[in-house]
């Protein structure tokens, strides 16, 4: 997801000095680290896998031992495969270009480099994912808000209850119960097509987890049980805790809890109303001002009571969620998801619960930890116990006993200078920049799903984005390099992988249906094969034989060794100008979608990717329904977030077409919706 924006550009600031032998010792250091990271990763999981031998099923990591490691795909293969992926975006000039650099990396620099990352993946756990979060992530100076943090809905049509209050404590509930099944390791391992066993180390650090900031780099910090978390409502801070008498507490007595809080008048303290802005900035800033700042005293101990909390709820002020009646609903929901007012999110928690007045909900999250199948998982628990175990009496309250004695949650006190003051209000003036320029469209498809795409005899997922890449050409006359992430969690610590899909086969396509003169059965022929080209890579990817991750890694040691690689550089400063990425449904299969069909999520979305460019998130929701998140930049002259969910809906209709006798095609034609020739929808 929003790793692309992260991956073009990033800047290595690891600089060893010495001679050649001193420096081949700084990778070898650095190899070693890893290594010893992942052993570390194992004795905790250790105790999970005493619990299999003595239970009936299998728990949550029972299969983590027998995964395989990622291998690292040879030089030959990767290069072969980058110069193919580039070919349909280079003209011949360039590409003869291309393919010198190439050709020169392989044969004088590629060897040495590929040594080092063999002997890793023996040493190492995974030989890409500690790198991945370092360099892609951690190291990353700019605000994390909108360019790395991601968002996921609540469900679509239905809200339980719209009782504020209550919604978050039933919420709270269910995501307690949840943390101590994942602490536990009683969760069902995680399957994919649910029977191939995936890693599941990125769900570790879901809960009582929080991203340090730092002057060169941020580390993330993960903690053992919290007893607590922190609660923002209209610009106070408050802890509530989450024990009493050894136990949860129930949905009622959070019910209580969140009321009180909704109930408090008491004005924010100087300084107090945008503090959480500073996490939405520049990461040094917010650094610099942590150690000045907050440090010692007061402010020590309230940021660390939010730092240290399980996680972090936010109770909005203002209601948000899908509505028919409204056109820009979802628009505003997935804004108000990915960046809020800038100062009523912690950006740096693993996730802030989002609470609204009309019941709704949603989560924003922290980018580092783990990718967003991931949270996802989590969510599907969360949403399927609160509808369908917690639920709600007729009054829109939660079941069980009202307990008053509880003790009130306590307001953080903070003693801000006007000097911080000032960091905390330039920090707001950045990010709230960056938020304005944001122009996202949420937009449902609904005339058919993967139920009609499966009639067809090809895949859902190439189905949608060989209509991207349709989408794409018409929108800017021009192909693009285009990033589609996959899963490489088959393999132990994997994460992520990309899937280049604008290929030539691709192109050959969009062509053809750009082609008056080309007939529907030569566009039907071309689309399979474009289809079967994309399924093909997809698997690739998924099976430790993608490109980009092992081209990221041959620059991190070419950095350590001070070897300059134009190759490797023009490689890793090329641009996605389209982001996309699918959000996965339907993890845990607890609720039954044919039977309930009103029951499900919206998904989620990032932030722009390019500057000129567009960031596509989309989920397959039942048999039809397919949402996406379209997101692109204001300040773009080339780019219209609403004129591109047009172009996206004309182009699955368009290729639904080729499937139909020719004679259903007027009929067709006459679902287009109009397009408002570039006009900007703000």
């Amino acid at each position: 997801m929003a790793e692309a924006h992260q991956a073009v550009g990033f800047q290595f600031t690891v600089r060893p000095d010495g001679v050649d032998f001193k420096l081949s010792q700084e990778v070898i250091k650095n190899i070693y680290l890893s290594g010893v990271t992942a052993w570390k990763k194992k004795a905790i999981q250790f105790k999970c896998l005493v619990k299999m031998f003595s239970g009936r099923r299998p728990l949550l990591y029972s299969f983590q031992a027998s995964l395989p490691r990622l291998p690292v795909p040879s030089v030959d293969d990767t290069i072969h495969r980058y110069l193919e992926s580039v070919r349909p975006l280079l003209d011949n000039e360039q590409y003869n270009k291309m393919e010198l650099l190439a050709s020169d990396f392989k044969e004088n620099k590629a060897a040495q480099l590929q040594r080092c990352l063999i002997l890793k993946s023996w040493w190492a756990t995974n030989y890409v994912s500690d790198w991945w979060e370092e360099y892609i992530y951690l190291r990353g100076r700019s605000p994390i808000m909108v360019n790395s943090n991601f968002y996921i809905m609540d469900l679509l049509y239905v809200t339980p209850t719209h009782r504020q209050a209550a919604r978050a404590g039933n919420v709270v509930h269910a995501m307690l119960q949840y943390r101590r099944k994942l602490e536990r390791g009683e969760l069902a391992p995680l399957r994919a097509l649910g029977t191939v066993p995936m890693c599941s180390t990125q769900m570790e650090r879901m809960f009582n987890t929080t991203r340090i900031p730092g002057i060169e780099t941020d580390f993330v910090q993960h903690l053992t049980d919290r007893k607590h978390l922190v609660v923002f409502h209209k610009g106070r801070f408050f802890q509530v805790w989450l024990y009493t008498g050894g136990r949860h507490l129930l949905p009622s007595e959070l019910e209580t809890q969140f009321q009180r809080i909704l109930n408090d008048t008491s004005e924010p303290q100087p300084g107090e109303l945008k503090l959480a802005a500073l996490t939405a900035g520049y990461r040094v800033p917010w650094a610099q001002a942590r150690i000045k700042y907050f440090s010692q005293g007061i402010n020590k101990v309230s940021l660390d009571a939010i730092e240290s909390a399980a996680f972090f709820l936010t109770l909005d002020d203002e209601p948000q969620g899908y509505d028919p009646a409204k056109t820009n609903s979802l628009d505003s929901y997935t804004k108000s998801l990915l960046h809020g007012k800038c100062y009523d999110r912690w950006f740096d928690k693993s996730f802030t619960l989002i609470s609204y007045p009309n019941g709704k909900m949603g989560v924003n999250v922290e980018h580092s930890w783990a990718d967003a199948p991931i949270v996802g998982h989590m969510w599907e628990y969360i949403l399927a116990t609160d509808c369908f175990h917690l639920g709600y009496t007729e009054e829109g309250h939660c079941k069980g006993d009202v307990n008053k004695n509880l003790p009130h949650p306590t307001r953080l006190q903070w003693q801000i200078p006007n000097e911080c003051q000032n960091v905390i209000e330039t920090s707001y003036l950045s990010a709230k920049q960056i938020a304005d320029d944001v122009d996202f469209h949420g937009y449902l498809f609904a005339e058919f799903g993967k139920g009609l795409i499966k009639k067809c005899r090809t895949s859902p997922d190439a189905f949608i984005q060989l209509a991207l890449q349709l989408a794409q050409f018409r929108d800017q006359r021009v192909f693009c390099l285009t990033y589609e992430s996959s899963m490489t969690r088959m393999f132990r610590d994997g994460r992520t992988e990309t899937v280049r899909s604008c290929t030539s086969e691709a192109v050959a396509f969009v062509r053809a249906m750009e082609d008056a003169g080309a007939t529907n059965a030569q566009r039907l022929a071309l689309f399979r094969k474009a289809a079967e080209k994309h399924q093909n890579m997809y698997r690739l990817a998924m099976t430790g034989s993608g490109i980009d991750r092992h081209l990221f890694c041959l620059y991190i040691v070419s950095k350590y060794l001070g070897v300059d690689s134009p190759f490797l550089t023009k490689v890793l400063s090329e641009p996605w100008k389209l982001s996309t990425s699918q959000t996965p449904q339907q993890q845990l299969n607890l609720v039954d979608i044919n039977k309930f069909p009103k029951y499900v999520c919206g998904g989620g979305g990032f932030g722009p990717v390019a500057d000129d460019g567009y960031g596509v998130s989309y989920i397959i929701v039942g048999e039809n329904l397919i949402t996406f998140h379209i997101s692109s930049k204001f300040s773009s002259p080339d780019t219209d977030s609403y004129r591109f969910g047009q172009h996206i809906q004309k182009a699955m209709l368009d290729i639904q077409a080729l499937f139909k006798p020719e004679n259903d095609k007027t009929a067709q034609n006459a679902k287009y919706v109009h397009l408002e020739n570039g006009k900007k929808h703000i």
